[in-house]
């Protein structure tokens, strides 16, 4: 059995988005569909003692044109992130652990949000010790018909299951996989255990990097348990 998720990329997911690459053996990127703005798309959020905070990637970009064609406006938040970062979680038991490596990666030129995106992930993903294949939507050829682009990489993947979001179930076409013979998964984010985290009360729905900076090696026991 092999499955697929096929999802935008976003900038510093939370733990869920890495609970989908888990649940998968191919994971491809849509980032030819259209970019939305006050998404997940260039920011994300962080814990502070005063509360959540963004982190924000400025960009050039509207509704009209894709994810991959987004181009990152300047790069003072390059030196800005990293600083935010360590200011509020520098003193976390495996900050040292991770910083240097996302360190390197804010210091390479950005040009486009997804080329960013995309990046980070692959090696959060590898952090955590997944061994999901990525891909680009892109590298497929695929019917220009929406409801069938996401099949055709599926059937060009050769997998037979295809794993999508809880809110997909109320436009997609059902049909057309059961004819194909694929199946369709949704995926259900369970409620996360909570860990040991800064400034009072838990929050879940944060970066990654704060269940990293907090939980080091043992962060896939909070998205996945013990499986493995």
């Amino acid at each position: 059995m092999s499955k697929v998720a096929i999802i935008q990329s976003n900038y510093l997911p939370w733990k869920g988005y890495f609970h989908i690459i888990q649940s998968v053996d191919h994971f491809v990127f849509l980032d030819s569909v259209k970019y939305t703005r006050r998404d997940w798309r260039n920011r994300n959020r962080i814990k502070t003692p005063t509360g959540c905070v963004w982190l924000t990637v400025p960009v050039h970009a509207h509704n009209k044109i894709p994810i991959n064609a987004a181009l990152i406006a300047d790069d003072r938040w390059q030196r800005n992130h990293p600083k935010t970062l360590q200011q509020f979680y520098g003193k976390c038991p495996y900050f040292q652990k991770y910083f240097p490596l996302l360190e390197e990666l804010y210091n390479r030129k950005w040009t486009k949000l997804s080329e960013l995106n995309q990046t980070f992930i692959r090696e959060i993903s590898r952090l955590l010790g997944l061994t999901t294949h990525f891909y680009e939507d892109r590298q497929f050829i695929t019917s220009l018909e929406k409801s069938r682009r996401l099949l055709d990489i599926v059937k060009a993947l050769d997998a037979d299951t295809y794993v999508t979001g809880p809110s997909a179930s109320a436009y997609l076409q059902e049909d057309i996989y059961e004819q194909a013979g694929i199946k369709v998964e949704y995926f259900q984010y369970p409620e996360y255990p909570s860990y040991e985290q800064q400034w009072g009360n838990y929050i879940s729905d944060v970066s990654i990097l704060d269940l990293l900076f907090h939980q080091g090696t043992d962060s896939g026991k909070y998205i996945w348990g013990e499986r493995q």
